[in-house]
């Protein structure tokens, strides 16, 4: 197995996501995240808070798009690159039926979920991961192109 070779330096940071939000991410259904700040655009490791959003479990938009996986908590599950940071200027039309109106919405393309679960504490704000987490994720991604 070939190992990617990875940027140098600070090109990619950690989102942490409740569940089951984290999964309907994953399936690629799920392409826009609401923040209350923006965020830059970027590679991003996918982690899925501790926290599940037991609400979120009754909307019928995330029960189809979530039926028969499974909501693994407190980990890096994937990898996605955010190409775009907007708000909706028009409440009425919004960019995603996934977007909350007067949040900040990240759009997110090239979605690769990782095979197994990589263990990991993340945070609310964008953090960076350690050099030892990118490790254990991109040792799952060898074909990972960034």
């Amino acid at each position: 197995m070939s190992q990617t070779r990875l940027p140098e330096g600070d090109w990619i940071r950690g989102i942490s996501v409740k569940q089951p939000y984290t999964a309907c991410i994953l399936t690629g259904a799920k392409r826009v995240e609401n923040r209350s700040q923006p965020w830059k655009p970027g590679w991003v490791l996918l982690h899925a808070s501790k926290t599940i959003d037991q609400h979120a479990l009754r909307l019928p938009l995330v029960g189809r798009t979530i039926r028969g996986r499974q909501l693994v908590t407190g980990a890096v599950l994937g990898v996605a690159r955010i190409t775009d940071c907007h708000q909706d200027t028009d409440q009425f039309a919004r960019c995603s039926e996934w977007a909350h109106p007067e949040a900040w919405h990240l759009v997110f393309d090239d979605v690769q979920e990782l095979p197994l679960p990589v263990p990991a504490r993340g945070q609310v704000v964008p953090w960076k991961p350690s050099p030892d987490l990118l490790r254990r994720v991109f040792q799952q991604l060898p074909d990972f192109q960034p």
